[in-house]
């Protein structure tokens, strides 16, 4: 570990009090889950991987897993209003309820959490069936947010118990999605900072990038975001909060539309970019256009790049260069009718950092699409 960072973080996170095996998956919320898995097979190449229901005993709500190589979705709907669910999707529509993490002891991550003042959520909690036993803990981050703790490691199921597998005879193929590479929260008006503390006592991450509203701002609006990883760098959650602009902001935008604080967007990594762009919008995926001036100056700017520029182009794929490499990424509009969740597809070619060259580009295109809608 760097020296100098060393000396700034605390003993017991030297050792990592919460080590972290990654995302284990991401579960929404939604209105018609059934639905749901359908839109994100059919347009992002998921797999069906497990089902859970009435018909596995469980009546108050389904839940359709769904995979692509290391991406695991969980798509949740209540089957009865006045629950927990229901009540979460009458608030903020379809979004994020659950970022699971995979760790090797759910019952030491909720202990060391809960005692460094993480609030509970679910206490562990031992399923088992046929196939050996899941445990699972868990504890409230923003919003209505949860993070759960997911110990798998005695289980040789298809998900969990308490799901079947689900065998579909529709199984489009898959688009080069693999696995969660970050994933964003939007907080209110000076939270930003309250929650980054949170991260670093609660869970011992660390504060690796800041961006202020000198870095990410345009003509009209302004946000800041602090990027919070874990120890090995497995998990990362960049948090935003709005600053004063002119106009209203994107993340003012969704909080008012989300009616709180929530995940913004789920980065997903991919190994070509150009191929797994070309095959989501093929399918109908629809993303921010980037204006063709970007171009223009961009290999002024980050240098040569492994890619010919024009298919980029074409695509509105938006390049950025760190110390250790480049990356390229692009976001796609909202996914539902809210302008709330997006998704973003990052391919790192060397680069760790969030593509802070791109932010004025992708911000104005985010405004236009918010003027369009008469928000901004």
């Amino acid at each position: 570990m760097d020296t100098l960072i060393a000396t700034n973080i605390s003993a017991d996170t030297q050792t990592d009090f919460l080590p972290l095996q990654g995302t284990d998956y991401v579960e929404f919320y939604v209105g018609n889950a059934k639905q749901a898995a359908h839109f994100y097979k059919t347009a992002f190449g998921f797999q069906s991987l497990a089902y859970a229901g009435p018909e596995t005993g469980v009546k108050d709500k389904a839940s359709y897993v769904i995979r692509q190589n290391k991406l695991t979705f969980v798509l949740t709907t209540p089957l009865r209003p006045n629950n927990p669910i229901a009540d979460h999707i009458y608030k903020h529509g379809d979004g994020v309820k659950v970022l699971a993490l995979r760790v090797d002891d759910a019952t030491d991550a909720y202990e060391q959490t809960t005692k460094r003042g993480g609030k509970p959520y679910l206490e562990p909690t031992k399923l088992s069936d046929d196939n050996g036993e899941v445990v699972l803990s868990g504890i409230h981050t923003y919003g209505d947010t949860v993070h759960l703790f997911v110990e798998r490691k005695n289980y040789n199921g298809v998900f969990m118990p308490g799901y079947r597998k689900w065998e579909s005879s529709y199984n489009p193929t898959e688009t080069g999605l693999l696995y969660v590479d970050h994933c964003v929260g939007n907080v209110g008006w000076n939270q930003m900072n309250p929650w980054v503390k949170f991260y670093e006592d609660v869970m011992g991450f660390r504060n690796i990038l800041t961006f202020d509203d000198n870095d990410i701002s345009t003509e009209y609006s302004a946000l800041m975001s602090k990027v919070m990883s874990n120890g090995n760098g497995f998990v990362k959650f960049p948090i935003n909060e709005p600053a004063e602009g002119k106009k209203k902001s994107q993340v003012e935008e969704y909080l008012d539309f989300y009616n709180g604080e929530g995940v913004q967007h789920v980065a997903i990594a991919t190994n070509n970019i150009i191929e797994t762009v070309s095959e989501l919008q093929r399918r109908g995926v629809e993303f921010l256009s980037i204006p063709e001036s970007y171009y223009q100056t961009v290999l002024d700017r980050v240098g040569k790049i492994d890619e010919d520029l024009q298919p980029l182009q074409n695509l509105g794929i938006l390049i950025d260069r760190d110390d250790e490499g480049y990356l390229l990424q692009i976001f796609t509009k909202p996914v539902e009718d809210r302008p709330t969740l997006f998704f973003e597809i990052i391919q790192r070619k060397g680069a760790k950092s969030f593509g802070k060259g791109n932010f004025k580009a992708l911000f104005e295109a985010l405004e236009r699409e918010q003027d369009a809608r008469g928000n901004l």
